[in-house]
């Protein structure tokens, strides 16, 4: 088959010969318990994360995954991209864009086969992320901390020379952050990107004809936590909260009901995460008739039982259990919607 490039010869030529940034990947390689996984080199004094320079045609991830066969005897997939890392030309004379992914977080048994087949690495050691961002040089670091925080936020950090840039998505500091945005920094777009981000979700509270709470059992996550039926909004697709709440019961329960009145709204948040809003909906007492209709999804939710009230810490978080005696509260009360921060009701003044 004759070449299907648009380019000739000397056009290829010419951009093989142009000089360019050196790319190298590392990753960000943690356990099941959230360690950062750190190496002592033997070529090095500095201790290093896992990776190293993108050779010939290979992409990022692919020159990360060929890194950590050869340096640990690593074979597993190469995650989400963290943050871009770009470093103006050191020593060496060349400038360097790193890309740090994600890895992990491995196994028991995925941590304890990892040996040093090449001889680069001569130790590897699981340190906290506190004690790998103490432990590591300073042009590192930066790096694995702003990738830490992409990582908890699920956003994606724009650094260099370790340093967050205006408008990164994550690891700009909050201070920083309010600096940048009460001497008018920012542009629309950095502005957008750099504020806080918030998850939202929307659920309904079924109860049967003896007043227990209809709960169903996750097949992901720890199935001793159950949930009320529902979900994440699709915000992005221009979901409000009370369709987000009918379409999730039909997709969980397979009974197309619709939501009645909000009875409160939610807001919790854990430091270094995004905050989460969730819409609690009355779904209203449902009978035998309908609960017999009931059917799950086999792959997202194991089963389904209700609940009677005294026996919610047995099923749910606290923060849940706190929201679903609120929210019965409102409902058998006629009151709300409700405004819970961690299912506590915010005082109003």
């Amino acid at each position: 088959m004759p070449d299907q490039s648009p380019y000739t010869d000397s056009v290829r030529a010419y951009y093989a010969a142009q000089p360019a940034p050196l790319v190298a990947a590392t990753g960000i390689v943690l356990d099941s318990r959230g360690r950062v996984l750190v190496l002592t080199t033997s070529y090095k004094t500095d201790l290093e994360l896992p990776g190293g320079n993108v050779e010939d045609t290979e992409t990022p991830e692919d020159g990360l995954a060929r890194e950590l066969k050869e340096e640990l005897d690593l074979s597993v997939p190469v995650g989400r991209l963290l943050a871009v890392d770009s470093r103006p030309p050191g020593p060496l004379g060349r400038s360097l864009v790193v890309h740090v992914h994600l890895v992990g977080p491995l196994t028991p048994g995925e941590a304890a086969a990892i040996s040093f087949p090449d001889g680069e690495v001569t130790e590897a050691r699981w340190l906290t992320p506190d004690e790998a961002h103490e432990a590591l040089p300073a042009r590192i670091a930066p790096r694995l901390r702003a990738a830490l925080a992409a990582l908890y936020t699920g956003s994606l950090a724009h650094l260099i020379g370790g340093v967050p840039q205006p408008g990164s998505p994550a690891g700009l500091d909050p201070a920083r952050r309010a600096e940048l945005e009460h001497s008018g920094a920012f542009d629309p777009a950095g502005h957008r990107a750099a504020r806080p981000k918030a998850l939202t979700a929307a659920s309904v509270l079924f109860t049967d004809t003896g007043g227990g709470v209809l709960l169903v059992q996750p097949a992901y996550g720890n199935p001793d936590h159950w949930h009320l039926p529902g979900g994440g909004i699709d915000s992005d697709l221009g979901e409000i909260p009370r369709t987000a709440a009918r379409r999730e019961v039909l997709e969980e329960l397979g009974l197309d009901l619709a939501p009645g009145r909000l009875l409160a709204v939610n807001w919790s948040h854990r430091p270094g995460y995004p905050a989460r809003v969730r819409f609690l909906y009355d779904g209203g007492t449902l009978d035998a008739a309908t609960l017999d209709r009931i059917h799950l999804p086999r792959t997202e939710l194991l089963q389904w039982r209700a609940v009677r009230p005294a026996e919610l810490p047995r099923f749910v978080k606290p923060a849940l259990r706190r929201q679903i005696e609120a929210s019965l509260t409102a409902r058998t009360t006629a009151t709300g919607p409700l405004e819970l921060h961690a299912g506590r009701p915010v005082p109003t003044t």
